[in-house]
C-alpha cells in the first residue's frame, strides 16, 4: 500500500529569493505512506525533488522514530526563528 499524504510544488512566486538566488536550489518536496516492504513495517516517506526533475529527487524511507524526529527539529527550527510551530 502507498497513499500520498502532501506535497508542495515549489512556486517561484512563493519564494523569490529562493527562485532569484543562482546558489540556492528550487525544491518541491512530497510526503506518503508505504508498507510494501520486506518487513511490512509502514514507513513515512519524505521525496524532495529539484524543480523541473522530476523523478531524479531523493526519498527517504523513515521508520516511526526517524520521521517524528524530523517533526522535532522542525518545531524547533521553526521556533528558532521565532514561529508558532502549530500542532
Amino acid at each position: 500500500m502507498r497513499r500520498s499524504i502532501d506535497d508542495h510544488p515549489f512556486d517561484p512566486a512563493d519564494d523569490p529569493v529562493v527562485a532569484d538566488d543562482p546558489d540556492l536550489t528550487p525544491v518541491s518536496w512530497a510526503v506518503a505512506i508505504a508498507d510494501d516492504y520486506e518487513d511490512a513495517e509502514p514507513r513515512v516517506v519524505l521525496t524532495v525533488e529539484e524543480l523541473g526533475r522530476a523523478g531524479t529527487g531523493l526519498a527517504a524511507h523513515l521508520l516511526p522514530a526517524e520521521a517524528r524526529r524530523i517533526r522535532s527539529a522542525l518545531r524547533d527550527a521553526l521556533r528558532e526563528v521565532g514561529e508558532e510551530p502549530g500542532a
